[in-house]
């Protein structure tokens, strides 16, 4: 069985939450979506800033079954962006590609 490494989060536009600093996430893992949309799960509004300052974020799981880079519901990119949703109203997975 291959190894897998955790895709980074190599910038998050989504300044109101509590994981971002500087558009950097850092939650230490997050979670993306259902089935349909690739939403960012672990997204959270807060007066507190959370998670680790020293570590960059990275993609736990990814429950979004038609992306070309779900691989057993790990994220096989290399590196994920997470921004606005299409209705500018939650945080989503930029990088996510439906299959082919």
């Amino acid at each position: 069985m291959a190894v897998m490494t955790m895709s980074k989060i190599s910038e998050c536009q989504v300044s109101d939450c509590s994981y971002n600093n500087d558009n950097n996430c850092h939650a230490l893992a997050i979670t993306v979506g259902d089935e349909k949309c690739p939403g960012c799960d672990t997204f959270t509004q807060s007066g507190k800033k959370g998670g680790n300052p020293g570590a960059l974020g990275g993609v736990g799981a990814c429950k979004v079954e038609n992306c070309k880079y779900n691989n057993s519901l790990e994220c096989s990119a290399g590196s994920i962006q997470v921004g606005l949703g299409t209705h500018g109203c939650h945080a989503e997975c930029r990088t996510f590609s439906a299959r082919q």
